[in-house]
């Protein structure tokens, strides 16, 4: 068998037979480009809807938050890398159809829906599909908290099923090329074509020194607003994690961020502080 070329997201890799992508959930099986990770979940929790975070989509109820394996970035600060930077043999997993999952939202008479978070979702569009056809009809709502790293045909087989969407917006372009092994440019482009359809809201994990310029955060905003002039920016504070032993960002440069992006939007909040 030969290699095929994924073209979920833009690193379109090409995939020898019985292995998987840079995400390590997007596999070769016979020539077929299948979700290696399809209802494999490493984590499930019954969530705040502002952990999310979503301030402005149902605050104050509860939301079923489910997580698999993998991600197509390479974040260096990345929270989650017990289970992003993983594949199947490294992480422990529990296979959960949709018919299962449908059941466990249902039962769970406080949520509003489900929530797909902790590893990037988007890699795992399929399962996300699967799911909502299951919940949408008994009115439960889908969620999805993503990098927005993805080829924009991912997006639109999608939208049709989510009401709310929390995408990262990481740094400038050279950041995410060189340090998170992405596109800037196809993130914004996602953003944009996002809060055309669905609730968005969006996030900056504030790194000193990396995209904490006053400059940059201004113009963030001013494109958000450009989206939509409601879009919540989230300006959270970054703490050492995984390869980055960057010290904590300072709480007065979160303050001085926020009365800057405060001129072009809205809604501006402050995490982890």
């Amino acid at each position: 068998m030969s290699n095929i070329i994924c073209t979920c997201c833009p690193h379109h890799c090409h995939i020898p037979e019985g292995k998987t992508g840079l995400c390590r959930a997007r596999r070769n099986e016979e020539g077929r480009n299948v979700c290696a990770n399809y209802g494999r979940i490493t984590s499930l929790a019954l969530d705040p809807i502002e952990k999310k975070p979503l301030a402005h989509f149902y605050p104050g109820s509860m939301i079923v938050s489910c997580g698999s394996y993998g991600c197509n970035l390479a974040c260096p600060f990345c929270q989650n890398s017990s289970i992003s930077m993983c594949d199947e043999n490294h992480v422990h997993w529990q296979y959960i159809s949709p018919e299962e999952m449908k059941d466990i939202v249902m039962g769970q008479r406080d949520s509003s829906g489900l929530a797909f978070t902790y590893n990037e979702p988007l890699i795992s569009f399929e399962y996300i599909v699967d799911c909502a056809k299951l919940l949408k009809p008994l009115g439960k709502k889908i969620v999805l908290v993503t990098n927005g790293m993805i080829e924009r045909s991912i997006i639109e087989t999608l939208l049709p099923y989510v009401d709310a969407m929390n995408i990262d917006l990481k740094g400038d372009r050279d950041f995410y090329a060189k340090e998170l092994h992405g596109s800037y440019d196809v993130v914004k482009e996602n953003i944009s074509l996002c809060a055309k359809h669905c609730h968005v809201e969006v996030t900056t994990l504030v790194i000193p020194g990396k995209n904490d310029d006053v400059n940059w955060i201004e113009e963030q905003a001013k494109f958000l607003s450009s989206c939509n002039p409601e879009i919540v920016y989230h300006l959270t504070k970054y703490f050492p994690r995984y390869k980055y032993e960057i010290p904590p960002t300072e709480k007065a440069v979160l303050y001085a961020l926020r009365d800057v992006a405060q001129k072009h939007l809205r809604y501006v909040q402050l995490g982890n502080i």
